[in-house]
């Protein structure tokens, strides 16, 4: 990431508030910032709270002039500890269901990723966001693999950031609202978030050891985003393959988020925020048009397949996958193993084709 080139002008003395600031103190102010804005999000329920607060309150530090930065080392620890959360978060029992249902699942990731990408080549193309920023953050699901992943391919992380994470939230709130016309889950309790649960030594050490092998393969064998790829490839394997368990403590996926966030929002200057600002209503437009094009999917997959309708609409939700299986999991007509197992399908696939897409969209926008 290229922090240093971006630093606020010196002809602009009101954004330089904390460039004044000696280096302990910006430090003091982002994390109380963040605290603050994390847990406002938490208390609103909204999705990805322990990431979009830092961000923000980074956003907030980085458009005034500061001039702390992530340590690139640092930074690669929570990419490895991103890729193994992504690693752990897919589970075996999906397998069964997807072979099942493998044709259905097929077409409807693939409408999904096809609608995505259309969505992405119109702002490029429109010359909305520049490159194949839009392609990134169209993506519909792996909010936080695409952003890691977009900048190893030449797309800007912040603009990017500030899509996938907009989506992430609209189409939660969304998802909420539509399961409430099905079931009511006002009196379903979400359990309460262990922050420094019992150390279990085995699947603790396990997982560091394949944030820290994964991280290096990636970089050995040059992958892009290598930190995030190789851990999540590796953890795989490990997790799946062998059957090995892991482990990651809120506090640990807390701070990974947090230097992600920070990483992301510190290089925000005013013009790319107002950058960003302009291209809000487009952008919310993209989003409204994906969620309404897999609402129809939903509803085609419940005519002909006879699928329950909220089923087939939490499962062809595109992304939150998260808040998704919390409403899932508060109604009893929902079959969870199938909105999961979609929900992990379209998860990977993206992962899997994303750059390939991306890089196929540029091309076209640079022949065209």
């Amino acid at each position: 990431m290229d922090s240093e080139a971006e630093q606020p002008s010196s002809d602009h003395p009101a954004i330089e508030r904390m460039k004044r600031l000696s280096k302990p103190w910006q430090w003091l102010f982002l994390l109380v910032i963040s605290a603050l804005f994390a847990g406002a999000l938490e208390l609103a329920a909204l999705p990805a709270a322990l990431l979009i607060g830092p961000m923000l309150a980074a956003i907030v530090a980085g458009t005034n002039g500061a001039t702390v930065r992530v340590p690139r080392l640092l930074f690669g620890a929570a990419q490895a500890v991103v890729g193994c959360l992504v690693a752990a978060s897919i589970s075996a029992d999906i397998f069964p269901v997807f072979y099942k249902e493998w044709p259905l699942f097929l077409g409807v990731v693939t409408a999904t990723v096809a609608a995505s990408s259309l969505l992405g080549w119109l702002i490029s193309r429109w010359r909305i966001l520049p490159g194949t920023t839009a392609v990134w953050g169209s993506s519909p699901g792996a909010a936080t693999a695409m952003v890691l992943m977009a900048g190893a391919f030449g797309a800007d992380q912040r603009l990017v950031a500030f899509m996938q994470y907009l989506r992430v939230i609209l189409v939660s709130m969304t998802a909420a609202l539509v399961a409430k016309m099905w079931v009511d889950t006002s009196g379903i309790e979400v359990p309460p978030v262990v922050w420094f649960p019992e150390i279990d030594p085995q699947p603790f050490a396990a997982t560091i050891g394949m944030a820290l092998v994964g991280g290096l393969a990636g970089r050995l064998c040059r992958l892009p985003s290598p930190f995030f790829l190789g851990s999540f490839i590796f953890g795989t394997v490990i997790h799946l393959g062998l059957g090995v368990p892991m482990q990651l403590p809120q506090w640990l996926l807390a701070a990974s988020y947090a230097m992600v966030g920070w990483a992301i929002g510190l290089n925000f200057t005013r013009p790319i925020l107002r950058h960003a600002a302009r291209a809000l209503p487009q952008i919310i437009a993209s989003i409204v048009a994906l969620i309404a094009f897999c609402g129809g999917l939903a509803f085609l997959i419940s005519r002909l397949a006879g699928v329950d309708p909220l089923t087939a609409y939490l499962a062809t939700s595109p992304g939150g996958m998260d808040s998704v299986a919390i409403i899932a999991a508060a109604a009893r007509n929902v079959d969870i193993s199938f909105v999961m197992a979609l929900q992990s399908a379209r998860f990977l696939i993206v992962l899997l084709v994303g750059p390939s897409i991306a890089r196929l969209v540029a091309r076209s926008i640079r022949e065209g």
